[in-house]
């Protein structure tokens, strides 16, 4: 059988169609697993959670391969070969609060999140999609709102907090009439940017440094643009996938729904993973409101959470953190569920699942909740650490990294490599 590329189309009529990885793009031969290997793509995911896990209910007390699951960890451990959770972790030298939960997912140097003087670096995310994010038609998703993902220059990317929006870019195909429309946005769109850049160049020869390096950062967003714009039109005459799931019609924004919310944007996420739309997803699970798929609640979730050892409240946080934990759950069975040549979507997704808050109702950031999962990774259980002394959570990040074949030991504010994985 003769062997195709795999960026082979389909042309015709003016429309180019990617075709999904065949067998027939495999390759044959000597060391033809290894190959195949190497073609398949690795993605990552990173899920955010603001408001923690309740530390009782969330750690396992022994650590090793062989722990005796937690109350949460229990509603998951179906999928235990398939992830680690980890203690005594965090972004050390952190102030407490809210306000570091931009921070979750860069790592920056404390210095840069003093309260009311947030300095960021980029996120991990976008250090992936700056890499091989033109192999897809997304580069990258950030998805629920929030301020997890962040550019090389420190400058937050606007997450979409509408799931519909998010479907019909990935899967609703626009008339004729709609894409030349679209068409002319990008050209028009292109046109402006270079006018202000240009200018932007001029402007700076009279700044001084301060105001050169403001200018920069638009600079920065202008050439993110630009890339954005030019990716854009490769992908915009091209088929989008078709999914037998219906298009979403509410985004549960109000009416207290937020598991059902959550649920359509797993559901989403594995859609785009599995259709290769994008490799890269951050996911901000918000989560504040009132409960009300779940029954006897009386709170907020942002009040349960924030306790102050009060039992009631304690049970409240409970039920909203056991029904999450098994959505999380339920991701990771998607994702095990499918198969990519001889692995799974999971084997190939590294996934973060964590928060910036260890204890949400003293807004302390040490002993953050964290679980790593899938991604090839050879997990080890509950990896234990110091509790007082938290192991460097970006150390994992760059294990993360090398894990997706970045040849780095350094990312945000590590100070090794975890090996533990």
């Amino acid at each position: 059988m003769p062997r195709l590329s795999r960026r082979t189309l389909l042309r015709a009529a003016g429309v180019s169609i990617s075709l999904p990885l065949l067998d027939a793009m495999l390759p044959v031969g000597l060391r033809a697993e290894t190959k195949a290997e190497k073609m398949s793509p690795q993605r990552l995911v990173l899920i955010g959670r603001p408001l923690g896990f309740h530390a009782p209910f969330f750690f396992p007390e022994k650590p090793g391969g062989d722990y005796t699951p937690s109350r949460y960890t229990k509603l998951i451990d179906e999928h235990r070969d398939h992830f680690t959770v980890f203690s005594g972790i965090s972004h050390r030298g952190y102030p407490g609060g809210h306000g570091t939960h931009p921070a979750l997912f860069t790592g920056v140097r404390p210095e840069g999140v003093r309260p009311g003087d947030l300095r960021n670096t980029i996120s991990l995310d976008q250090l992936v999609a700056a890499r091989a994010g033109n192999e897809t038609r997304f580069a990258s998703l950030a998805l629920g709102g929030g301020e997890l993902s962040w550019n090389a220059k420190g400058v937050k990317i606007p997450a979409e907090d509408r799931a519909t929006q998010v479907f019909k870019a990935l899967f609703v195909q626009g008339t004729p009439a709609e894409v030349a429309k679209e068409m002319k946005k990008l050209a028009a769109g292109q046109s402006i940017l270079d006018g202000v850049r240009d200018q932007a160049k001029t402007l700076s020869q009279s700044l001084n440094s301060a105001d050169r390096d403001r200018l920069d950062l638009l600079l920065s967003s202008i050439r993110e643009a630009e890339a954005r714009l030019a990716q854009d039109k490769a992908w915009i005459d091209r088929a989008k996938p078709v999914v037998e799931t219906k298009p979403f019609t509410d985004d549960y924004i109000t009416g207290g729904r937020m598991l059902t919310r959550t649920q359509q944007w797993f559901d989403l996420i594995h859609l785009a993973l599995q259709t290769d739309s994008t490799r890269v997803i951050s996911f901000s699970v918000w989560s504040h409101e009132a409960l009300n798929d779940l029954p006897g609640l009386t709170m907020a979730h942002h009040d349960a959470s924030h306790h102050g050892q009060d039992e009631a409240k304690i049970n409240e946080l409970a039920k909203i953190e056991e029904a999450e934990i098994k959505l999380f759950g339920g991701l990771l069975a998607k994702l095990k569920g499918t198969a990519e040549n001889d692995r799974t979507l999971l084997d190939r997704t590294s996934i973060v699942y964590a928060s910036s808050l260890g204890n949400a109702s003293a807004h302390t950031v040490d002993n953050l909740p964290v679980i790593l999962a899938g991604g090839g990774f050879q997990h080890a259980g509950h990896l234990g650490f110091n509790r007082k002394e938290n192991y460097q959570l970006s150390n994992v990040y760059v294990r993360l990294l090398q894990q997706l074949q970045f040849e780095t030991d350094k990312f945000g504010n590590s100070d090794g490599v975890l090996s533990e994985v």
